[in-house]
């Protein structure tokens, strides 16, 4: 902490500095500064636009502080950098009058910086608001000639992930919402609820928006969710609708019979799990949950008490359950890690973080978990494989993998024509048997959701 009082602004530039030294997670770190701080609701959320804004936007604005300082961006010390990142969003992308944002963010610097670095700061501020931001996109654009770079630097995306999304798009027929996309990830999202089946009540929801991915789902515009006393009380919990809808697929894909065993696979931290746990329990099944790093499955098994404190979770390597339990579960949900590319608009930082070679070993790691799961799955049963990526390499190529590599057993069950039935108003690409769910088009996170059945 910099100045000795507390406010929006020191919040967010240490939200901002952790991130950017510490790889801190902002939906995780904001929290717990926020609740540490006392601030009313009112600065709560003006701290929380402040720092996630300008984590969207870092590209673009690096790029206009380049063209006020005159010298590249990596040439200026991060400290400051991330104080004119801050102050550059006030500025270009906030309602905060050009001299309030100037002074309070100049007034960051003291006691961290040194007097050069403040008047420094000064300058390239000043320089940055003598200029709306229509009129700096007009001239950071002027240099560039690539057209992926272009959307790249308006829409505050690596090139690489542009490139990426482009494909997922051309591969679901939308390549011409590539820039609603790249729009949509720089919009907040509301605060996305589900109602566990079995624990919530109608009335849970009475005041608020449902859907409209997710049956189950409501929509939360502005305020805590902890005002809430379903949510207080474990019937309601956030959870996005596409992770509603990938847990869903997996239940309603056929009638469920009782005494099924139900296997989560990469359960932590837990939503998916809950979920899946709620059905369960209604439907007479036995369901387990495993997660590979300890400290996660705790938090799953927090997310479970209510539903069943009895439920078992394991700890045990996903890669290794096709082994310890061959052909014992009736359907399984693998959620595998990946890139998160899909939850860039609940995630900012997340954009900067991932090079387009995590992508390969991730790829390795997900095709190694979906042969455990495909072994571990009873002839007959049916896997949900979930990524939160629309990357061709985390989603079609794995299928197109698994379809090669797992046997004629293997079959691809029409996910869009079950979530069609969950939801009939859903935007679908009837076209393909996977499930692409897309934020500009559905108002979920960007995922995937492929079912597959296992012949007897």
């Amino acid at each position: 902490m910099y100045n000795k009082k507390t406010t929006a602004r020191t919040i967010a530039l240490d939200l901002l500095r952790a991130v950017e030294l510490n790889d801190a997670y902002a939906n995780l770190l904001l929290p717990k500064l926020l609740a540490d701080s006392k601030l009313d609701s009112r600065d709560t959320g003006f701290a929380q636009e402040m720092a996630f804004g300008t984590l969207r936007w870092q590209l673009f604005y690096d790029r206009v502080i380049e063209e006020c300082a005159q010298r590249y961006s990596d040439e200026i010390d991060i400290e400051a950098l991330i104080v004119l990142r801050l102050g550059a969003h006030q500025i270009l992308g906030m309602r905060v009058p050009s001299h309030a944002a100037l002074s309070e963010t100049v007034n960051l610097t003291k006691g961290h910086l040194s007097r050069g670095a403040e008047g420094f700061v000064n300058g390239v501020l000043r320089r940055v608001s003598e200029r709306s931001r229509d009129q700096w996109l007009e001239i950071v654009l002027s240099h560039i000639k690539d057209p992926y770079e272009k959307l790249a630097v308006e829409f505050s995306h690596p090139i690489w992930v542009v490139r990426a999304l482009e494909q997922a798009l051309r591969v679901d027929g939308r390549k011409e919402a590539l820039e609603d996309l790249l729009l949509a990830d720089n919009i907040a999202p509301l605060v996305s609820l589900v109602a566990l089946p079995g624990l919530a009540v109608k009335r849970d929801f009475e005041d608020l928006e449902l859907g409209p991915a997710s049956p189950i789902g409501a929509l939360l515009d502005g305020g805590d969710p902890n005002q809430l006393a379903a949510f207080r009380e474990g019937r309601i919990r956030v959870q996005d609708q596409g992770s509603q809808l990938a847990a869903l697929a997996l239940v309603e894909v056929e009638p469920v019979k009782p005494g099924e065993i139900w296997l989560d696979m990469c359960a932590g931290p837990g939503g998916k799990a809950a979920l899946m746990a709620a059905e369960a329990k209604l439907n007479d099944v036995q369901f387990i949950a495993n997660e590979l790093q300890p400290h996660r499955a705790k938090l799953v098994k927090q997310a479970l008490e209510v539903i069943d404190r009895h439920i078992k979770v394991t700890v045990e390597d996903g890669r290794g359950i096709g082994l310890s339990s061959p052909e014992k579960f009736d359907r399984i949900l693998l959620d595998a890690p990946c890139t998160g590319l899909g939850a860039l608009r609940r995630r900012p930082e997340a954009r900067w973080r991932k090079q387009p070679n995590d992508v390969a070993e991730l790829a390795n790691l997900q095709q190694e978990l979906l042969a455990s799961a495909w072994a571990a799955l009873k002839p007959g049963g049916t896997l949900a494989y979930v990524t939160c990526s629309p990357h061709q390499g985390e989603t079609t190529a794995i299928i197109d993998w698994a379809q090669k590599k797992l046997g004629e057993k293997f079959e691809l069950v029409d996910t869009n024509a079950v979530l069609a039935e969950i939801n009939p108003n859903l935007h679908l690409n009837r076209n393909r048997k996977t499930a692409q769910l897309w934020p500009d088009l559905n108002q979920t996170d960007a995922m995937f959701i492929a079912l597959v059945k296992k012949a007897k």
